[in-house]
């Protein structure tokens, strides 16, 4: 039998995926010789047999923790369950991933009636004993017996309002007693200290699965198999007296990655005060004033933990008598500006490598770093002011509650989670929040730290602000009321909270950013480049890093207000010559579009896809529309009804689209063709370095592909032979149908690139429709039917093998072929991961995920190498 119990000094920062993160940390830090408090971890193993066991601890594991609960008692000099000596606990979870908030923990186990007095006698604080006592009655009935913890919370107001009372520190021991008194009427609690420890256990594993769990974990690829330890440490207390408190502090500065200590501290405090945001907390420097020995321990032991773990450190400690203690050391959350700071700075500072900062940058904080801010020179009716807990701009309405939030965000509005202070329960909430803001709490305060971990803008401690859930407002100072379903915006790097919709600028890059992008092309091997049919958006993708177009839907080019009727007219043509009329028009159009595109990509490739969608999609539906676009193109309003409905799909995206269109109307094909060829024959003659690369849509076999190819040829050629220009280009095709990759040997040798359309082939594949699997994604993914959105990252295990089938045996065929991919997988990061391992040449994504796609590719490529 495996061992299943690790004292803290067994351990080490290596164990996570055994030990989770908290506890192997705690071992990691007692064998560095730090005043940790003694404990021990049940391992995630154990975790994962109490669940395979139907909720119940394996045999024998009560009797492995008691003899390292012997060890702890010995070492601490006191006993656990003993009025005279009394040693309590805390029972915190530890994923080997960092959760933070999300699992249970039980803090002052081990006390019951007798104990307290004897705890009060030894301690000679009754006031302190009493204090513990309702804090452990409060937490183990609401983790481990279930009872509402707002219960407690409303008779701890209650009684504070009736004796004229605020704070917790100006309750004495009496009070507390009461209040204890009351608590006990709530709830039914056992009173031997080893049953509570039993209970507080199996409740620490169950809380695995609670639903706030199970969204953190959805929302951060966190695999529900790893499982949580359990860490039973020794207590130690914040709240002994004035020379006592806890707090929480970073190594730098979570928000920006500056560098330099940043914490916070209450005094006379039990840890849950400040990490829970129920007070205010100080600035860390409040220590360092008033016990200056205690900070400069503080200040050597957190510069020394972040050159031991080569990372920023988020530490929680408490100071008991004056003695400083420390409880935990992980790798903090921090935004996305701050991680790319930090992750830059360290490489200077010779902690850590390039590739170990680029494997330190996750997608989401690069994209948070590109989300616009408030323009500062546009900033109006700031009525209140808080901590910039989480930067960045965000507006939307005013919500009070987190299922408020999911509820108004279903209907398409965006919105903005206002409460008093959040908790671990929000989390669903704060998911779909555009920003954030609270009354209380800090900048270490849940709300803080997870919305910092999201990326998402919020502001924490507005004290300025008096928040009324009943009534749904939020009132300030001034006697400005913002009630729910108000438009507000917060400025998270500042603070400010703002009436209105106000304007917002892109968010600059900056040095740092530019550094890192640096080195992850310097290590990278897939190519990126972007989605885009416009000017403006291919030279943002230019500007944003990208390589080349990968794809360029001219489908897109014909909506435009002046165009879209030469395009309907062109559809309903009645004969060849009528239809090459419009053609004509067309053409201009297109040749002057992709013209540009050629200039803005000066010198890169520019892979541009024949027309793929149904015609049907361009024509007018409702009568009226019908009859006003009859009457421009001088054709009867019968006519136009008739062609239409003849058009009309059952199954339009299996229907009358892509390379089908080419077949049947190959004058259409020809048109593009030219188009694109004499755009990049003006190109040339202005000085430009054109690459153009024609791809052929949804594709099925090879007869297809060289009937289109004879059509491609031919318009080429009627452009190149009235000019002496040579033109670089590429015939390629775009792998989207499964037949298509299972047969994409044969299409090899006719072309010179394969482009996979991975929303096709995943609908293909699936046979889910992406336009309608939000009817019932939802369940499959409640009930673990599929793991992911397909559409979203890449099926690698079915899409995969198919693309997997195409490039293997298409590069056998033909060696030297290119291969990329346009769909929207192109920009996730697990996808361009597969794409990486595949071998494939480029991702194409859209342009705003360009600088997503680089850290990625370059991840892909370096995480294989480095143990980080």
């Amino acid at each position: 039998m495996a061992k299943r119990v690790y004292l803290f000094n067994e351990g080490s920062k290596d164990d996570r995926e055994l030990l989770g993160g908290k506890g192997a940390n705690l071992c990691e830090m007692t064998n560095m010789g730090l005043p940790v408090p003694f404990g021990f971890v049940i391992t995630t193993p154990t975790c994962r047999d109490f669940f395979e066991a139907g909720n119940k601890l394996p045999s024998l594991l009560e009797q492995e923790y008691r003899v390292a609960l012997d060890l702890v008692e010995k070492k601490m000099g006191a006993r656990f369950g003993d009025p005279e000596n009394p040693l309590l606990f805390s029972v915190r979870s530890g994923a080997p991933v960092s959760m933070p908030g999300m699992m249970n923990t039980i803090l002052n186990l081990g006390l019951n009636d007798e104990i307290v007095e004897g705890l009060a006698r030894k301690t000679e604080n009754p006031r302190f004993a009493w204090d513990c006592y309702r804090r452990f009655i409060q937490m183990f009935a609401d983790v481990v017996l279930g009872v509402d913890g707002h219960k407690f919370e409303e008779e701890i107001h209650k009684y504070k309002t009736a004796n004229n009372k605020v704070l917790d520190v100006e309750m004495s021991a009496e009070d507390w007693q009461e209040i204890v008194r009351i608590y006990k009427t709530l709830a039914d609690f056992p009173l031997d200290p080893f049953v509570q420890l039993k209970l507080a256990v199996e409740a620490v594993f169950l809380s695995w699965y609670t639903p706030r769990a199970n969204v953190y974990r959805e929302m951060n690829n966190i695999s529900e198999t790893l499982g949580t330890a359990v860490n039973v440490q020794a207590m130690v207390f914040g709240n002994f007296g004035d020379d006592s408190g806890s707090g929480v502090a970073f190594t730098r500065d979570p928000s920006t990655g500056e560098h330099y200590f940043f914490g916070e501290y209450l005094f006379n405090a039990a840890g849950e005060d400040v990490v829970a945001g129920i007070r205010t907390p100080l600035p860390i420097e409040a220590l360092n004033e008033k016990m200056p020995e205690v900070y400069q321990e503080l200040y050597e032991t957190q510069a020394l933990l972040e050159k031991h773990y080569r990372d920023m450190q988020d530490i929680e400690f408490t100071v008991q008598e004056g003695k400083f203690y420390i409880l935990q050391t992980r790798s903090g959350k921090r935004t996305g500006r701050a991680s790319i700071k930090i992750a830059v700075d360290m490489v200077e500072e010779g902690l850590i490598s390039e590739k170990e900062a680029l494997m330190r940058v996750s997608s989401d904080h690069v994209e948070a770093f590109l989300h616009p801010m408030v323009d500062p020179d546009k900033k109006t009716d700031i009525v209140a002011t808080g901590l910039p807990a989480s930067p960045g701009g965000a507006t939307g309405r005013v919500v009070f509650s987190a299922e408020e939030a999911v509820e108004v965000s279903e209907q398409g509005h965006k919105v903005v989670l206002v409460r008093r202070e959040t908790t671990p329960e929000d989390i669903h909430g704060m998911k779909v929040a555009e920003g954030i803001l609270t009354e209380l709490g800090g900048m270490t305060s849940h709300a803080a730290v997870v919305a910092r971990g999201m990326g998402v803008c919020a502001i924490s401690a507005c004290s300025s602000l008096t928040i009324n859930y009943q009534d749904g407002t939020a009132t300030t100072r001034e006697g400005v009321v913002i009630k729910r379903g108000d438009i507000v915006t917060l400025d998270g790097t500042a603070g400010d909270v703002m009436l209105g919709d106000i304007p917002k600028t892109e968010a600059s890059t900056g040095e740092d950013f530019q550094t890192l992008l640096s080195w992850a092309d310097k290590h990278r091997t897939l190519k990126v480049r972007a989605n885009a049919e416009t000017p403006e958006d291919a030279a943002k993708a230019r500007e944003l890093g990208a390589e080349g177009i990968g794809l360029c839907r001219t489908e897109h080019m014909f909506f435009d207000a002046e165009r879209i009727d030469p395009m309907r007219a062109m559809i309903l043509s009645e004969t060849k010559e009528e239809r090459q009329k419009y053609l004509d028009i067309l053409l201009r159009f297109q040749h002057d579009d992709i013209l540009e595109l050629f200039k803005v990509m000066d010198g890169l490739p520019v892979t541009i896809r024949l027309l793929d969608p149904p015609l049907h999609e361009f024509l007018p539906h409702t009568e009226q529309e019908m009859a006003a676009l009859a009457e421009r193109i001088g054709k009867p309003v019968a006519k136009v009804r008739e062609i239409s409905e003849s058009m009309s799909e059952v199954n339009p995206m299996l229907g009358f689209r892509g390379c089908r269109l080419s077949v049947v109307y190959p004058e259409i094909t020809e048109m593009q063709v030219k188009a694109i060829i004499s755009a990049a024959v003006e190109a040339t003659e202005q000085g430009y370095k054109p690459f153009p690369e024609i791809m052929i849509p949804l594709v099925v076999n090879v007869r297809e592909i060289r009937l289109i190819n004879k059509i491609i040829d031919k318009g080429i050629h009627e452009v190149l032979s009235k000019k002496r220009v040579s033109i670089p280009y590429k015939i390629g095709t775009m792998v989207e149908t499964p037949r298509a990759a299972l047969g994409a040997d044969r299409l090899a040798p006719e072309v010179e690139f394969m482009s996979f359309g991975t929303n096709d082939l995943t609908q293909m594949t699936y046979g889910f429709s992406r336009d309608d699997i939000g009817k019932f994604l939802p369940e499959y993914l409640n009930k673990k039917l599929v793991e992911a959105d397909p559409f979203v990252s890449l099926d690698q295990r079915a899409v995969g093998r198919l693309m997997e089938i195409a490039v293997t045996e298409s590069r056998a065929r033909k060696p030297g072929i290119k291969y990329g991919i346009c769909g929207e997988h192109g920009g996730d990061p697990r996808s361009i991961q597969f794409c990486h391992d595949l071998g494939l040449d480029y991702v194409s994504c859209s342009p705003f995920r360009v600088p997503v796609a680089r850290i990625a590719a370059a991840q892909a490529a370096v995480g294989r190498t480095i143990d980080d």
